[in-house]
């Protein structure tokens, strides 16, 4: 009687951490580094985007001043967004529906270990493979695969300068990115798809499933939502930090700046200018428009379980 008197008396706080402390207690290391690395940064870098901030004076109060200048003033950043928007419209969709497509093919196949380590291996070297393969495909001169083809095949008269010309620095980039961003998503979809139970499928034979391709669409689609969530996010998430394929193949800034994007504006301000205020206001615009298009998939592939 006493016992109950006493669980009775205990205040909401007490009864919430009798219930879930050991769950939060082995959960806290990473909230710790997860607040840390994550959400501290964040909150950071939104103060100080209201600020002038150079990394040698002290920071001055500038109000809503970064924001205006870049919506207003900064042409160049205009620019970058809608590189940057233009490159996550190709790059996102295209990349998240051949990893998935990929995964699909692989999965069904004899050597499936053997085909995933291929097609999975140059997404971790990918500076190498930019160096080894890109480069070499898109070199300006005669001696490069692509050059070489087109003037054979008389299409072209003259070798293309792939990596100086703003009119074709946009579809090198876009092609290579689109390869190098399969690699995460492949492997998280074909991590799902082994991951399906067996059972399910036999029973969708039983019910007049006759082909793969019903099979993908009654079965594989909806038992995957929670892969393609995350696939979905990470190819958002990748597709608008489009910085290092650009940066290696034509330097910073591009001519014309065609391949300017919003995480070379902040690259360039934040590391070659140490505006670190102006560049924490373009770290907060890059922040929310991917929070905003990541709560957007959330809602379209979020599963009712």
């Amino acid at each position: 009687m006493n016992k109950r008197v006493a669980h009775l008396n205990k205040s909401p706080l007490q009864e919430f951490w009798r219930q879930n402390g050991i769950g939060y207690l082995f959960l806290a290391p990473f909230l710790i580094l997860f607040a840390v690395f994550v959400i501290l940064p964040i909150v950071i870098a939104i103060g100080l985007s209201f600020t002038n901030y150079n990394m040698i004076q002290d920071a001055t109060w500038a109000g809503l001043a970064n924001y205006k200048n870049l919506f207003l003033n900064d042409n160049v950043f205009l620019t970058a967004l809608k590189n940057t928007f233009v490159f996550a419209l190709f790059i996102g969709p295209i990349g998240y529906l051949l990893s998935f497509f990929m995964a699909w093919l692989i999965n069904s196949m004899k050597f499936r270990r053997f085909l995933t380590l291929a097609f999975y291996a140059p997404s971790i070297c990918s500076g190498i493979a930019m160096a080894t393969v890109w480069l070499t495909l898109f070199s300006n001169d005669r001696t490069g695969y692509i050059n070489n083809f087109l003037l054979n095949l008389g299409i072209i008269s003259e070798p293309i300068l792939w990596n100086q010309s703003a009119q074709y620095i946009f579809p090198a980039v876009i092609i290579m990115s689109v390869w190098m961003s399969m690699g995460s998503g492949f492997l998280v979809f074909l991590a799902g798809l082994q991951g399906l139970p067996t059972e399910v499928f036999e029973a969708g034979k039983i019910d007049g499933i006759k082909n793969r391709w019903q099979e993908l669409a009654q079965l594989v689609l909806p038992l995957m939502k929670p892969q393609l969530l995350f696939g979905a996010i990470n190819a958002i998430v990748g597709s608008f930090s489009v910085f290092d394929v650009v940066y290696q193949f034509a330097g910073m800034p591009t001519p014309n700046y065609a391949g300017h994007t919003i995480v070379a504006h902040l690259y360039d301000y934040a590391f070659l200018r140490f505006q670190m205020g102006y560049a924490s206001a373009v770290s907060v615009v890059l922040f929310l428009i991917t929070f905003i298009l990541g709560r957007v998939v959330m809602r379209v592939l979020r599963s009712d379980d």
